[in-house]
């Protein structure tokens, strides 16, 4: 990635954060001179594939169990127009458009590596949607996340034909009222296009990209409201202490224990409690780096996969020259399906300790801290229901937890008879983080509202910073009053990621 912010489609290494700044416009993505060329080759060679006779699978015979039907050089266009037609069966709401545009940036990036045989204009068109923000409409449901995204990645690409719809200047439009505006023809696909279009994880991967992009949000989230729930309920610093976790040294679990001991830095509330007779925490306390380390664990190898697969050919066959064409399984969704599973458990279980934490907030055990955080109460119930929303929430995600990836039933007449299930797992992990972010929305209401009761002792200066911000966006309670519309404030100061931004602005000053 330059200094112009571009991004050269083939050839650059795609992470999730560039291609999300790609799907949003931030960096304009472009096909190098030297792609352009490798791209046009690989499409004359599927082209005298085409004429040759000899049969190569989706390029001159039909496609899964009509892989040994011939097709002639005659009807090799046809054939392609008609796949995205038959396999555009997706049901269910739209993808979010940041998704949609998101398949689209990540199929550019595995199309425009020349070993796909598809056309230096297809590719043109596709960066068009991309840039004047016409994004396809895609259905939720009905990837298995085995022959590639099948479904989804059709209704991605029947805008490219004049077919479908798009969401266009705020409203959902038909393609040919689009091309018409615009003055364009449709596309008629070349041999192979079709196929090289369907084929692939795209619909898996851009989910993926979410994942990764909102779970590291929730983790590190997670770290800066766990301690300022420490310091509102006089927990211990000990057990974030060094020499413990080098005993155990999982990288992530000495990373959170180190980033908490941070947020401790210049504490006043910390001193004040050092000689009291407690001995140690609950385990929502105390074994916090070792919970969230491991959910960071599963995190980190989520982000792994994506970036491997982000850089990835997994469309078929794949077209290596005029005698190697290889028909494999590069499209299927294995790869990327275990990991979300993974990553959908770490999630959760994150929402699981901090539902616990939430609920020892209102024991009344900590001193100075009223019960059900509120001084006067009977008349006025507190933070007590605030608690059910939290475990409503944390025994949903218990529900989606089971593994997508567990499940296999077989499709194309048993042609494909192990599929992935890839794009189930994919949207239950961002249901999942959903629901966390609002769970720890919950807890940093329930931490500020803790800490509140210390004054004029204060947390330590990064958490003073993230607790002064919050109550800028939201008053101290004591009495009762309808909770939905702070809950509502603090939930979204944790999605939008401004809780963390605030944290990592207070960290600088720190000496």
């Amino acid at each position: 990635m330059s200094e112009q912010q571009i991004f050269n489609y083939g050839t650059d290494h795609l992470t999730a954060h560039i291609a999300l700044a790609i799907s949003k416009g931030e960096i304009k993505g472009m096909l190098s001179p030297a792609v352009r060329d490798k791209v046009i080759e690989s499409s004359k060679v599927v082209e005298r594939i085409a004429l040759s006779g000899k049969p190569v699978y989706g390029i001159n015979t039909g496609f899964g169990p009509l892989c040994t039907s011939m097709i002639s050089a005659a009807d090799t266009r046809k054939l392609q127009e008609n796949i995205l037609k038959s396999h555009a069966v997706g049901v269910g709401e739209p993808i979010d458009t940041e998704i949609s545009r998101l398949m689209l940036v990540l199929k550019l990036q595995s199309l425009a590596q020349g070993y796909s045989g598809i056309r230096i204009e297809t590719l043109d068109r596709m960066i068009w949607f991309l840039e004047i923000g016409a994004t396809p409409v895609v259905p939720k449901q009905g990837s298995v996340g085995a022959s590639g995204d099948l479904a989804p990645l059709s209704h991605l690409f029947l805008p490219l034909i004049g077919l479908g719809k798009v969401h266009y200047n705020g409203e959902m439009i038909s393609t040919e009222k689009l091309l018409k505006d615009h003055d364009l023809d449709a596309l008629q696909l070349g041999p192979k296009e079709g196929l090289a279009l369907i084929n692939g994880t795209q619909f898996i991967a851009a989910h993926a990209v979410k994942v990764v992009s909102r779970l590291e949000n929730v983790l590190q989230a997670a770290d800066i409201i766990s301690a300022m729930m420490i310091e509102g309920l006089m927990g211990s610093e000990k057990p974030f202490h060094p020499k413990l976790h080098q005993l155990r040294p999982y990288p992530a679990n000495i990373a959170v224990a180190a980033q908490i001991s941070k947020f401790f830095q210049g504490s006043e509330i910390m001193p004040s409690h050092q000689d009291c007779a407690k001995v140690q925490d609950p385990y929502s306390l105390r074994c916090i780096p070792q919970v969230h380390g491991a959910s960071r664990t599963a995190w980190l190898h989520l982000k792994e996969a994506v970036e491997i697969e982000l850089n990835s050919v997994t469309d078929n066959p794949v077209i290596f020259n005029d005698e190697l064409t290889i028909s494999g399984g590069n499209f299927h969704g294995q790869p990327l399906a275990l990991p979300l599973d993974y990553a959908c458990l770490a999630a959760s279980e994150i929402g699981n300790i901090s539902d616990r934490r939430i609920y020892l907030s209102l024991e009344g055990n900590t001193p100075g801290v009223p019960k059900l955080l509120m001084r006067e109460t009977g008349l006025n119930s507190g933070f007590m229901i605030v608690q059910y929303t939290s475990a409503a929430l944390a025994s949903e995600n218990k529900g989606l937890c089971f593994p997508a990836s567990a499940d296999s039933i077989p499709t194309s007449l048993g042609q494909e008879d192990h599929v992935s299930m890839g794009s189930i797992g994919a949207r239950k992990a961002l249901q999942v983080i959903e629901n966390v972010e609002k769970i720890l929305g919950i807890e940093l209401f329930c931490a500020a509202q803790a800490v509140d009761y210390h004054a004029p002792l204060k947390p330590g200066k990064i958490l003073t910073a993230v607790h002064n911000f919050v109550r800028t966006e939201i008053d101290h309670i004591e009495e009762d009053q309808i909770m939905y519309n702070s809950m509502e404030t603090v939930i979204n100061l944790v999605k939008s990621g401004k809780v963390v931004s605030v944290a990592k602005e207070a960290e600088k000053t720190l000496h």
